[in-house]
């Protein structure tokens, strides 16, 4: 599936898959927040330490403002491939289109990481 056009840039793939696996060290000894209305929440309180957005949306209207919202309140953001993955990296079975984390727990270093990079690809 190609990329949405609204996507501005892409992360390297190796940067997605430590974005899921911090997501879920994250879910077992942190916070995390599942799901659009969840994600959305924690950007808009400030609480937000990455917001994680499938790529794989339809219609990708329904994600369309999480970018713009992400910038607009200082939360770093990373698409991932599938959201197939995301639901599985942050535990439910069904896919899901974002997530959260929120309190880093034991991935503080590994989302540290992320969030430098991901400020570095953006520049």
């Amino acid at each position: 599936m190609p990329k949405p056009s609204f996507i501005e840039w892409s992360a390297p793939e190796e940067l997605q898959k430590k974005a899921l696996e911090a997501l879920e060290i994250a879910r077992t000894t942190g916070r995390v927040k599942k799901g659009i209305n969840e994600a959305t929440k924690s950007i808009e309180r400030g609480i937000a330490r990455l917001v994680i957005i499938a790529e794989d949306v339809e219609p990708p209207e329904i994600i369309l403002f999480l970018p713009g919202l992400c910038d607009d309140r200082k939360a770093p953001y990373i698409f991932v491939g599938s959201k197939k993955d995301l639901g599985a990296a942050v535990g439910i079975e069904r896919p899901t289109a974002a997530a959260s984390i929120i309190v880093e727990g034991k991935a503080k270093d590994l989302v540290t990481e992320i969030v430098e990079k991901i400020e570095a690809l953006r520049k």
